[in-house]
């Protein structure tokens, strides 16, 4: 099947139909692609594929960066941190079972949050034209939708 792009390229003038953000994050959230909900949105664990397998929907603009594992980071600790008090005030197993069920409870769910945190993000992204995702950016990363000649600050006259 050809490669067919669901964004059509826009003018740099004119204004973008608006786009289901929520509907972008659950896609993402349950690891597919936010513009058709279809196709992979990993080729590997917590690797973006290019483009959607199948509507082709250009997705190496994303650019989660450190996002996803801070946000898994503060949802695991503010679940693991009032389990562990909790079950040493009520329980008060032996120490070593504590640092290991704790540490395994605390990996798995690390390991399991982040791809569905990334995919959410980069959800929010497609939904909102973030980065690259902006058809009038020309496919460039960090347009911020200004032509930078005519925003630039005067030169001085000689």
């Amino acid at each position: 099947m050809p490669f067919q792009p669901t964004t059509p390229q826009i003018d740099a003038g004119s204004t973008l139909p608006p786009r289901p953000v929520k509907a972008a994050m659950l896609r993402g959230a349950a690891l597919r692609c936010p513009a058709c909900g279809h196709g992979r949105l990993f080729r590997a664990y917590l690797k973006v594929n290019d483009r959607c397998p199948d509507c082709g929907e250009e997705l190496h603009h994303q650019r989660a960066d450190d996002a996803p594992p801070y946000f898994t980071i503060v949802i695991v600790g503010h679940i693991v941190v009032p389990l562990v008090l909790t079950v040493e005030r009520m329980f008060a197993p032996a120490m070593w079972l504590q640092i290991v069920g704790w540490t395994l409870i605390t990996l798995i769910a690390c390991l399991t949050l982040l791809p569905i945190i990334k995919g959410t993000l980069v959800g929010l992204q497609w939904g909102n034209y973030m980065h690259g995702f902006d058809p009038r950016s020309g496919g460039r990363e960090d347009w911020d939708g200004l032509d930078p000649e005519r925003f630039a600050p005067a030169k001085p006259q000689s």
